[in-house]
């Protein structure tokens, strides 16, 4: 580790805290390759981040000692698991679930209507993710609280560094897979009952995966899913709330939601970071990386850099997408864009279908997300 480098910055500082759309900016700006009290580094510019995507030899996966199926493993380990998970979000897949996430988004919808004020966070974004997280898994929906509280607590742990504390909500989660996986074992269920049966009987290298395994791929999907869609489901509210004229356009030709979504997912990215581990000396924006160091992809910062996007507050559609990280880039681009960006497509559309004119409610204020999560923590709308 490079200990004897002072420290540039601290994510959890009051500073970034209160504004980390704005800190990371200014470390993009200022400082773009900086060092953190811990000894981590972090990647603010859309260069260096893409080259670190691309560069699997001298940035690895392998950053917990924790099983992460597929996403904490390198080649050629990473190469069947990958292969394995990828047909569980292929157009086919994305069919089947599209009229269960429709259905679950209306209702939600159909429930705010005629309300004055709506925290558009706790009354749709999350019990929405939660649902369609169920469905699409095919666990029961009383298990949609306690996944809620789950998740929530393992937010504040990860903000206040409490290691024992995300030791035992791993094994907690690892217990409600085990429940899962045991009801599933019951005589008279069929293979293919749902997507946690099929995981079930899934194979790769000639073998079954380990429960552990499995355990790993669906809290994956679990972090990965419940909290990146909620708050990608926040960001766009906020942002249509703000833009009455884009909002209603969308309204009148929803088939351009793929493309707008994620272009205000560009501006206010739903997912703050991810890592990788140097398995070299390398210099990064003449910093230079010590063998074994962590380092962070800032995903909030990269798609904001106006080296790559002119004007980057400002909605456009004349971006190149390709320059769009939202999900990543490289071998571990997210598996789960194609689910992820149709999920996003009906419950937005619904959304503008059971309202007339989505407003910020009057009054109220807008309670920003803490590290780690990005978004809203409470979203006040109006004009359902």
């Amino acid at each position: 580790m490079s200990g004897s480098i002072p420290a540039d910055w601290n994510i959890r500082s009051p500073e970034v805290l209160a504004d980390q759309r704005k800190a990371y900016d200014r470390m993009r700006e200022t400082c773009p390759v900086a060092r953190d009290e811990q000894g981590n580094w972090t990647l603010f510019r859309h260069a260096d981040v893409r080259r670190v995507l691309l560069d699997h030899e001298s940035f690895s996966n392998r950053v917990s000692r924790h099983v992460s199926v597929p996403n904490g493993m390198d080649q050629p380990e990473h190469t069947p698991f990958r292969q394995l998970i990828e047909p569980y979000f292929n157009e086919r897949r994305v069919a089947w679930f599209k009229p269960v996430c429709r259905a679950i988004a209306d209702e939600l919808a159909q429930g705010l209507q005629g309300r004055q004020t709506v925290d558009l966070m706790a009354d749709f974004a999350l019990p929405f993710a939660l649902r369609a997280q169920c469905a699409f898994m095919g666990w029961p929906q009383e298990l949609q609280q306690p996944l809620g509280q789950w998740a929530q607590q393992n937010q504040q742990a990860t903000l206040k560094q409490d290691r024992a504390g995300l030791a035992r909500l791993a094994a907690e989660f690892e217990s409600i897979v085990a429940e899962q996986l045991a009801a599933r074992r019951q005589p008279g269920i069929v293979a293919d009952a749902d997507i946690t049966a099929e995981l079930m009987h899934e194979q790769v290298d000639g073998r079954s995966l380990t429960d552990i395994e499995i355990a790993s791929i669906l809290r994956n999907w679990t972090v990965g899913e419940v909290g990146t869609l909620a708050s990608g489901i926040g960001i766009i509210a906020h942002f249509l709330a703000g833009d009455p004229q884009l909002q209603q356009q969308l309204r009148e030709q929803p088939d351009k939601l793929y493309y707008a979504n994620d272009e205000i997912q560009r501006m206010h990215n739903p997912l703050l970071e991810n890592r990788r581990r140097a398995t070299c000396s390398v210099e990064i924006g003449g910093r230079q990386i010590a063998v074994e160091d962590r380092v962070y992809l800032n995903w909030v910062a990269v798609n904001r850099d106006p080296e790559v996007f002119p004007e980057p507050d400002c909605f456009s559609w004349e971006r190149n997408p390709q320059d769009n990280l939202l999900y990543g880039a490289g071998i571990h681009v997210c598996p789960g864009a194609p689910m992820a960006r149709m999920e996003l497509v009906e419950v937005i559309d619904s959304l503008l279908q059971h309202s007339g004119n989505l407003q910020l409610a009057a009054g109220r204020e807008q309670v920003l997300a803490q590290y780690p999560a990005t978004g809203y923590a409470q979203l006040w709308l109006s004009g359902f």
